[in-house]
């Protein structure tokens, strides 16, 4: 379902000024800590009217200020997953996941609980009460409880920012099915360039309340010049890979995508399945010859496509490894020691453990769901 946003909002010495439409399963709103995403979905949501401006989801127009139109929050039929697992205190996750269902008319409601259970692995939760659950339990709990009001669109605000890493790797697969199965379309926001990457079919990238770029997340995280915005340090390529192989000897997992095959650490994951692959700038090497007695086992010949020198010391590079785009992060006296310059055959040099957990992302289709969990992570 098509999404999209025209609006501009004042709030004191802040203005939020956004344009963008999105088809994607899952669009992601991206960018630091007070750039106005949160305003944003909240905008979305209708828990704020903005000042001018339109929004329209599919052909329904929730907002059109010059003609008079807003329609309230309880109307639009959207579900909210707030950063915290907001859920009621005192009633069991059964309850509160049928609380989700109350208030939609039976016409409309088109998530079977049944199904939700399954999909978000919460059947031994369903007679505890919210204080025996873990952080990322609640929050499963309410991104269930929104799924069950059969919303139109799924906002979700930073729902993993209140976990720690090991309770961020538990909920990932599941928003991950979210995205493959259900059919929802989400709006979802982060500053985590590793959820995003993760995650995203479109990125909508904000800075100081206006939107930078909007596209695809593997072209944007593709362009140097937003590596301001998307941050030098975690900034990197998304490469769409299949499930080769798996040696059982030696713990790997041999991936193949556009630019030839990865290995990586075991991923539990069948043979011939997708995955999601984010390669860190700071990850690659570059050589201008065939290397031989190395210990990375992942070498990859490409070409220059670009040189961004932003004037420092630091030099990114984007380089074509068959039709993939790869990122590269070298100093300016490697750049000249090498003669490097577009158009120039190099090897890309990638290190097997520079593949961690939070690098791969599985995808899964409807078949998967009660199959246990499909996902690389």
């Amino acid at each position: 379902m098509n999404l999209s946003v025209d609006i501009r909002h004042d709030l004191g010495r802040f203005q939020l000024d956004a344009r963008f439409e999105t088809e994607g399963r899952l669009t992601a709103l991206f960018g630091r800590s007070g750039s106005g995403k949160t305003t944003l979905v909240n905008v979305i949501a209708g828990l704020i009217r903005p000042d001018h401006g339109r929004i329209a989801l599919g052909d329904e127009t929730l907002v059109d200020i010059a003609r008079g139109i807003f329609v309230p929050a309880h109307r639009r039929r959207l579900g909210y997953v707030f950063q915290e697992g907001r859920i009621f205190p005192h009633l069991t996750v059964r309850q509160n996941l049928l609380y989700g269902q109350w208030f939609t008319p039976r016409a409309a409601r088109y998530q079977q609980f049944d199904q939700v259970i399954e999909l978000l692995g919460i059947a031994p939760l369903l007679d505890r009460r919210p204080h025996a659950l873990s952080g990322g339990e609640k929050q499963r709990v309410a991104i269930g409880r929104a799924l069950l009001a059969s919303p139109r669109l799924l906002l979700m605000d930073e729902p993993l920012a209140s976990l720690d890493e090991a309770r961020k790797g538990e909920i990932l697969p599941y928003i991950e099915r979210l995205r493959d199965v259900i059919g929802i379309p989400i709006v979802y926001v982060s500053h985590s360039i590793a959820e995003v990457t993760r995650l995203a079919n479109t990125m909508v990238v904000l800075s100081d309340g206006r939107v930078a770029a909007v596209g695809a997340a593997n072209e944007v995280m593709g362009r140097l010049d937003l590596f301001p915005l998307t941050g030098r340090a975690e900034a990197g390529a998304i490469i769409e890979a299949r499930v080769e192989s798996h040696d059982e000897t030696t713990g790997l997992t041999t991936l193949r995508c556009a630019a030839g095959a990865l290995r990586v650490p075991r991923v539990d994951t069948a043979v011939g399945a997708s995955l999601r692959v984010r390669i860190r700038a700071r990850d690659v090497m570059v050589a201008v010859k065939a290397p031989e007695g190395l210990s990375a086992l992942n070498v990859l010949p490409g070409t220059v496509q670009e040189i961004d020198t932003h004037g420092g010391p630091i030099v990114d590079l984007r380089l074509d490894c068959g039709g993939q785009s790869l990122l590269v992060r070298l100093t300016r006296y490697s750049v000249a020691n090498l003669g490097l310059a577009p158009g120039r055959p190099v090897f890309a040099v990638i290190k097997s453990i520079a593949f961690d957990r939070r690098s791969l992302g599985g995808a899964v289709t409807a078949q998967d769901v009660g199959d246990g969990d499909t996902t690389a992570a």
